[in-house]
């Protein structure tokens, strides 16, 4: 990873071992932390992150992950591209980062069999089932993270309610699909920038059809980070996505009620006052899932 030069990535400036084995890696400091800080934080911190900003943040990940897929002596795979994983420096200039779970992968190949291993919320169909995974797996990761941009709130998360401790899922991709089938492309943006005035509708179109690309169930039908880019910059049109089924919502209603079980255990001592509108995110929840031969 030492080898790897490119603006938008994290670079490793050195290593150390100490007298009692540990090892550690030692990387530059960003000021302002990781994008979930912001992106996921009250409005003040929110609007922050102008549309400006977190238009660029997308173009600066993008080409991160077209020179990992494409530009690399082997292809790298970073399978775990969320908020937390992008570091912010002083002037928000985004870097990706954190290659514990990344793969290689020879310029011939198209497909590598692995460990499935990231974060929920973001992981790709093919990573759930015993399938081959690709570099089309981090385009659907980095389609869930404008996703996000876009709505400055998780793209999936379930909440507990009311005396009855109902428990409801929202899939923010869906809701932002219905809210754009209906005609209304802006219910989609974070409020905080809609109040501003200063968000560019044509942006926002492209950036919510580039999303939906970027998300498609069928890998081959999601571009590569190359054209994502283009598309990004104006140097490529952008088609009306297909509409997706979006059957991973029965995998992640499934995940959530499984993550909501073990909580509930956890607070079966608190009182159900304390608990209502308890959000329980899967975003933060990593796993890992042993794929067959």
């Amino acid at each position: 990873m030492a080898s790897l030069q490119h603006i938008s990535l994290v670079h490793l400036l050195g290593y150390c071992l100490t007298q009692n084995g540990e090892r550690y890696l030692v990387y530059p400091f960003f000021e302002n932390g990781s994008l979930d800080a912001w992106l996921f934080a009250d409005v003040h911190k929110r609007s922050h992150l102008t549309w400006a900003l977190r238009y660029q943040i997308a173009v600066d990940v993008s080409k991160a992950l077209a020179y990992l897929h494409h530009d690399c002596r082997h292809r790298i795979l970073h399978l775990d591209v969320k908020p937390a994983n992008i570091l912010l420096d002083g002037s928000f200039q985004a870097r990706l980062s954190d290659f514990g779970i990344s793969r290689s992968m020879e310029r011939d190949k198209t497909n590598v069999m692995t460990r499935a291993r990231g974060t929920v919320g973001y992981l790709p169909p093919e990573m759930l089932v015993p399938k081959a995974i690709s570099a089309k797996s981090d385009v659907y990761s980095y389609g869930m993270v404008l996703f996000e941009l876009l709505g400055g709130r998780r793209n999936f998360q379930s909440t507990v309610e009311g005396e009855t401790q109902q428990r409801r899922n929202t899939y923010f991709p869906k809701i932002a699909r219905d809210k754009i089938k209906e005609g209304n492309l802006m219910e989609v943006v974070d409020r905080c920038l809609v109040n501003t005035g200063h968000v560019t509708e044509s942006e926002v179109e492209l950036l919510g059809n580039v999303a939906f690309w970027c998300i498609q169930e069928n890998p081959e039908l999601r571009p590569n980070m190359n054209d994502v880019v283009d598309m990004l910059e104006g140097r490529k049109m952008v088609d009306v996505p297909p509409d997706s089924p979006m059957f991973v919502v029965n995998f992640l209603d499934i995940e959530s009620e499984y993550i909501a079980s073990k909580s509930d255990k956890k607070d079966a001592v608190r009182s159900s006052s304390n608990r209502e509108n308890t959000p329980l995110s899967a975003n933060t929840i990593s796993i890992s899932i042993e794929l067959g031969r």
